[in-house]
C-alpha cells in the first residue's frame, strides 16, 4: 500500500533508472577529481624515513624482525623497535606536516 502512494507521487520507478548514467557520469567527474589530490602526509613520511635517525631506527627494527623470522619459538616481538621508528617519524613529519598544509 505505501509502495502504490509512492509510486503515485513521485511517478515510475522507469522514469529513476533514466536518470541513473547522468548521475554516473557526474560521480566519476568527482572520482577523477579526487584522484589528482596526493596527501602531502604521505610525501613528507617518505623524506622523514630517509633522515639519518629515521634510517638508525628502521634497521634496529629489520634487524629484530629478521632475527625474530629465523627463530620457530620465541617469545620475542619487535614491538619496541616498531613503535621507536614510528615516534622518530612522526617526530619528523610532526615539524614539517603544517607547513604544507593550507
Amino acid at each position: 500500500m505505501v509502495f502504490e502512494r509512492k509510486m503515485l507521487t513521485y511517478g515510475d520507478p522507469d522514469d529513476e533508472e533514466e536518470d541513473a548514467p547522468a548521475e554516473e557520469e557526474e560521480e566519476e567527474e568527482e572520482e577523477e577529481e579526487e584522484e589528482d589530490m596526493v596527501d602531502p602526509i604521505d610525501t613528507i613520511r617518505a623524506k622523514c624515513e630517509q633522515t639519518e635517525h629515521c634510517v638508525h631506527t628502521r634497521e634496529r627494527l629489520e634487524t629484530c624482525e629478521a632475527r625474530v623470522s629465523s627463530r620457530s619459538t620465541t617469545l620475542e616481538d619487535c614491538t619496541e623497535e616498531l613503535f621507536d621508528f614510528l615516534h622518530a617519524r612522526d617526530h619528523c613529519v610532526a615539524h614539517k606536516l603544517f607547513h604544507n598544509v593550507k
